[in-house]
């Protein structure tokens, strides 16, 4: 099929790598000239594994192409994904000034039927303000399906995800817009995978439940891990225990910093703006946000009253980004952690495998903050290293060669991903999440 993808975020870009993978032609429209010019030379400007290599494959067989033009988008395809921002207040708001001018700007050269596709993560109902707004500015003549197709990408794992899906959701109105989705999923629903044909307000609502249920799961279970701590059990145990369960599941039962990123910190506020508009009490969700907020002031508290004095003190930290296998900073809990102790007068060493060009443009080099590329040489003596994003080579290290180069061997681990019987075997003093 011919498709396209305006917007080349991280969702847009996946979305169009992945489709063009399967066979598709796409073409990818991004008005960022210098993002643009990333772009066709095959190269990703975000940090997605694996994700430069599908880039380079397509773009050598003809699949992919970019251009900065909505027009020549518009004209190429009858499907256009809207992969475009979808930035929110701090009430949780969604502002969706892009997909309105996306939608008029596509209304106003089409020349024949298109289905728009809500690719980006939006308010329940948007498609009827889409709808609308490609009416007013369209010719009569032209006829418009919009529907919604939530992405539920992990990043760190997202071209596994897109091809992999635990299900695909397609909102429509129409027959012919329910067809063209069945053709272009069908390489994954032959192999299996479900797809889910609803109404685009069901669609809609998905991506914010299922993220809000999600980020509600981790707050829960750090809740728990604060009784943990008060009477002297092992969270582990008890996620464990409860992960038997098939109708809990282990997955994001563990405790720690809490969640951060572009997805669930974004959807669960703007899930409480949805039910605050329409009148419904999700005070549920508020205090999910309010406890994963507390993780870091309660990270800190720990950090302080561990080293007692944080003024002077040389402070490791690894890991910068919202998570491993990503680049992303938005919402990581390590902004806050730096914040406060540079505040504090502490002195900070900060690693990280990808996100150091990220976070140093919120924090750069100065007296009181260095980064380092080696997590050895980050540590060297160091009074403490904080383990706040459980990256793969951090979770590896070895803890007889903490002992031997720090000049206190003392780790706060605030992701629960070293094993203590082995901290201390080695003579490091180690302090977890609820254990």
């Amino acid at each position: 099929m011919k498709l396209t993808v305006i917007g080349a975020g991280y969702v847009g870009l996946v979305t169009a790598a992945c489709l063009a993978d399967t066979g598709n032609e796409v073409m990818c429209v991004e008005k960022v000239s210098s993002k643009l010019a990333t772009l066709k030379n095959g190269e990703s400007p975000i940090y997605e594994p694996g994700l430069t290599e599908v880039l380079k494959k397509n773009i050598a067989s003809g699949n992919i192409r970019f251009t900065d033009s909505i027009e020549e988008g518009a004209k190429f395809a009858e499907a256009v994904f809207l992969c475009v921002g979808t930035p929110q207040s701090d009430t949780g708001k969604a502002d969706l000034s892009q997909v309105e001018e996306a939608a008029r700007q596509i209304a106003e050269v089409a020349d024949g039927y298109k289905l728009i596709i809500e690719k980006s993560t939006v308010p329940v109902n948007t498609h009827r303000r889409v709808k609308m707004t490609l009416k007013r500015y369209a010719n009569p003549n032209v006829t418009f399906d919009v529907a919604s197709n939530p992405e539920f990408l992990r990043e760190g794992s997202a071209l596994y995800d897109f091809t992999n899906p635990d299900r695909i959701v397609a909102g429509v109105e129409s027959e012919r817009a329910e067809a063209i989705f069945r053709e272009l999923y069908k390489p994954f629903t032959d192999k299996g995978f479900p797809l889910l044909i609803t109404t685009p307000a069901a669609a809609e609502l998905i991506k914010h439940a299922s993220n809000s249920f999600l980020a509600l799961k981790i707050s829960y279970i750090n809740m728990v891990a604060d009784l943990c701590e008060k009477v002297g059990a092992d969270i582990e145990l008890v996620a464990e225990g409860m992960g038997y369960d098939k109708r809990i599941g282990r997955a994001f039962l563990n405790a720690g910093l809490g969640y951060g990123g572009s997805c669930f910190p974004k959807d669960i506020k703007a899930f409480i703006n949805m039910a605050d508009e329409n009148g419904v009490d999700f005070s549920l969700l508020e205090e999910a946000d309010f406890i994963n907020a507390a993780r870091r002031t309660k990270y800190l508290a720990m950090v302080e009253d561990l080293l007692w004095i944080t003024k002077d003190k040389e402070i490791c930290i690894w890991g910068l980004a919202f998570k491993p296998n990503t680049d992303d900073i938005r919402e990581a809990p390590a902004i806050d952690i730096v914040r406060e102790l540079v505040s504090q007068g502490a002195k900070l060493r900060l690693c990280d495998p990808k996100a150091v060009e990220n976070f140093s443009r919120l924090f750069p080099e100065d007296g009181q903050i260095k980064y380092y590329e080696d997590k050895y040489a980050a540590a060297d003596g160091a009074d403490a290293v904080l383990l706040v994003t459980e990256w793969k080579e951090f979770v590896e290290a070895d803890a007889a060669e903490l002992k031997k180069i720090m000049k206190l061997p003392l780790v706060i681990d605030g992701r629960n991903a070293f094993d203590p019987k082995k901290m201390k075997e080695q003579g490091v003093e180690y302090y977890s999440i609820g254990r």
